[in-house]
């Protein structure tokens, strides 16, 4: 009797203990840290946020095998229609030049062939987005968001549209897929480009062969002032051969078409 007792106090206080386990209540699952956009987004999320700013457009890029890029940069303000005849002008040739390279590219292997990169908005980036595609040729926008004139343009090829935070990140990019440049006029923006990469050309962090060409001397030269520079002694005379000018689509075309044949060996 002591013994069947012992044991039914025993299944009492196993079912009382089991009741109060399900009378719990049932806790959610924490989401998974890179599932949490909060924190992805905070100041402890960055590094994340700057990998993938690294990584996603690796993964894109390497998926559709874009390797070699020619580099336009210059305004976004350009149009066209401009009232400002030269800065038309400079749209258009913008456009021709990029349909001139990327016909010729066409034409060669296409584990070799160059595609036009841009900063994916209006101006001369869409100019040259869109003389790529009118030529048949996909072509890469490095977008990247700001309070005004960075919205994508219609031209880039929709699997090659990115959009990025960081400024130093999409800058990268330009310099990873750079086997050429083109700088066109424009302002700050262009400005801090072409600096950017001449300093890098000029301290050898950059060290492949990269032809940089001005297009518009008389812009660039009545903006910049190199000969000043030299005679004040702030660079080498022998810096000012790290680019070159172009003041036509045909001239510079044939610039960039024979020096990329020759330091590709196409």
């Amino acid at each position: 009797m002591k013994n069947s007792k012992f044991h039914n106090n025993v299944g009492a206080d196993s079912k009382s203990a089991f009741n109060k386990k399900s009378d719990k209540k049932q806790v959610k699952r924490a989401l998974k840290g890179y599932d949490n956009f909060d924190f992805i987004h905070s100041k402890d999320g960055r590094v994340i946020r700057l990998l993938a700013e690294y990584l996603y457009p690796k993964q894109v890029l390497d998926k559709n095998n874009i390797k070699k890029g020619i580099i336009f940069f210059g305004s976004a303000r350009v149009k066209p229609d401009d009232k400002n005849g030269e800065n038309s002008n400079y749209f258009n040739d913008a456009k021709k030049l990029a349909r001139l390279l990327t016909e010729w590219s066409n034409t060669i292997p296409k584990e070799k062939r160059f595609h036009i990169v841009t900063g994916g908005g209006p101006g001369i980036m869409e100019a040259a987005n869109q003389g790529s595609h009118a030529a048949g040729g996909k072509s890469v926008g490095l977008n990247i968001s700001l309070p005004f004139e960075q919205m994508p343009n219609q031209f880039i090829s929709e699997e090659l549209n990115f959009e990025f935070h960081y400024f130093f990140m999409r800058k990268f990019w330009f310099v990873y897929l750079a086997n050429a440049m083109v700088v066109f006029p424009g302002g700050f923006g262009t400005l801090d480009e072409l600096m950017e990469i001449l300093t890098l050309r000029q301290t050898r962090k950059v060290t492949k062969p990269l032809p940089i060409l001005l297009y518009g001397e008389n812009y660039w030269k009545k903006l910049l002032n190199f000969d000043y520079l030299i005679e004040m002694e702030m660079i080498h005379k022998e810096d000012v051969n790290l680019f070159s000018y172009a003041n036509t689509p045909e001239q510079a075309f044939e610039k960039l078409k024979t020096e990329l044949t020759r330091i590709h060996k196409l």
